[in-house]
């Protein structure tokens, strides 16, 4: 299968309209969320499908979550290395594409095209014959799901985003050398950061300064809230006016980062993958 260069920064930007909205409900209180309403709607809406035959020979028809990160995809085999590297293939469905519990096996979701306005890229960890296995950005946290390889463009993100808790630090990698370094704040005792292996979801931009003119959603939830600002508890990077905080535990789960920090963070592809590490 022929591979393309990773998606630019461009390509990542998020539809004019819906960026503020969802943006500052991700925003508010430094920790994930998403837009409340019409947004929310969108992005969450479930899919047909024929999950085969009945009684009498006709089909069934059941619903099946789209895999965004207002949804939580029941049955999604969990990810089953959480601090595995790979190769740095990243895949984007052209339309809506089923997303099985494994290979020719049941539908469990719908991956959409889109995620928040921008395209879906999504990491892929596994690989068996033409099916990938890939991250999803739904709840449960670690889902994974499979997708047929075909009808799907494909790139390689030559980045890696590390975390670590334990230090209240975040390294951003390219091609396993190190770019930079930088102090952030984490999760608190109460709401902390979710470990695990997740990846860059969204880019989502704004005109105002404060908190963080870009926020950037990762495909992880918080583990203590269900729902954060109207949302659905979305973990993100993003930065934070205040530079006191970095080096604490003082977020709702979301990494607050420097600003030069953001600003290389915002040049990474969609789809890289991200380690927190505890």
């Amino acid at each position: 299968m022929a591979t393309n260069n990773p998606p630019r920064l461009s390509r990542r930007a998020v539809t004019a309209g819906l960026v503020p909205a969802v943006a500052a409900a991700l925003l508010l209180g430094g920790c994930g969320g998403s837009s409340p309403g019409t947004a929310a709607a969108k992005e969450g809406g479930a899919a047909a499908d024929q999950n085969g035959p009945g009684e009498g020979g006709r089909a069934r028809a059941a619903k099946v979550p789209e895999a965004t990160t207002y949804t939580t995809v029941k049955g999604a085999p969990e990810d089953a290395s959480p601090g595995g590297a790979t190769d740095g293939l990243v895949v984007h469905p052209a339309g809506s594409v089923p997303v099985l519990d494994r290979p020719d096996g049941r539908r469990i979701a719908t991956l959409p095209a889109k995620q928040l306005g921008g395209p879906t890229w999504v990491p892929v960890v596994e690989t068996s014959g033409d099916w990938r296995r890939v991250l999803l950005p739904s709840r449960p946290n670690r889902a994974t799901g499979w997708i047929s390889g075909t009808g799907v463009r494909t790139a390689r993100t030559p980045y890696t985003i590390r975390v670590d808790l334990a230090e209240r630090r975040l390294t951003l990698l390219r091609s396993a050398r190190e770019v930079g370094r930088w102090k952030v704040a984490i999760g608190g005792a109460e709401t902390p950061t979710p470990t695990g292996r997740t990846f860059l979801m969204a880019t989502l931009t704004r005109d105002e300064k404060a908190p963080s003119p870009i926020v950037l959603p990762l495909g992880t939830h918080s583990a203590t809230l269900d729902t954060f600002g109207g949302g659905p508890g979305t973990v993100a990077l993003h930065g934070w006016p205040d530079a006191s905080v970095f080096g604490r535990a003082v977020t709702h789960g979301c990494v607050r980062v420097p600003d030069a920090a953001l600003k290389a963070l915002a040049r990474v592809p969609l789809g890289s993958l991200v380690f927190i590490d505890g």
